[in-house]
């Protein structure tokens, strides 16, 4: 009485070449992955690949900002580790590769705004 007759559907082309259904399936994963990696994962490569171009050329006198915000001096390069000065006399092993941003020698100070 309630019940609505069901129709099946037909089978089509479900024989050895599949059609054009499988393509229509595979071809939104094929793009969803493509542009996954174009915007995720090419990025972060290129990004990883600067980090460690900049960490490799670390060298004695320059200026570094750790993921702290300590900014410090190189006074000593190893290996895996650098020796930063981080005030006179006061020097702490860091992990080359936690430093975050290396800076030019001759960057200016920024200007001091409470002075007036």
């Amino acid at each position: 009485m309630f019940a609505t007759p069901a129709f099946a559907q037909t089978a089509g082309a479900v024989g050895a070449g599949g059609g054009p259904g499988i393509l229509m399936q595979v071809l939104p994963l094929v793009a969803i992955m493509a542009l996954f990696y174009f915007l995720m994962i090419r990025p972060q490569q290129r990004r990883m690949r600067q980090h460690q171009d900049m960490v490799s050329g670390l060298k004695r006198g320059d200026t570094v900002v750790l993921p702290s915000g300590v900014i410090g001096k190189v006074v000593r390069v190893e290996d895996k580790e650098v020796g930063v000065e981080v005030a006179t006399g006061v020097t702490v092993k860091v992990v080359k590769s936690m430093i975050s941003e290396v800076r030019a020698r001759g960057e200016p100070a920024p200007a001091n705004d409470s002075k007036r």
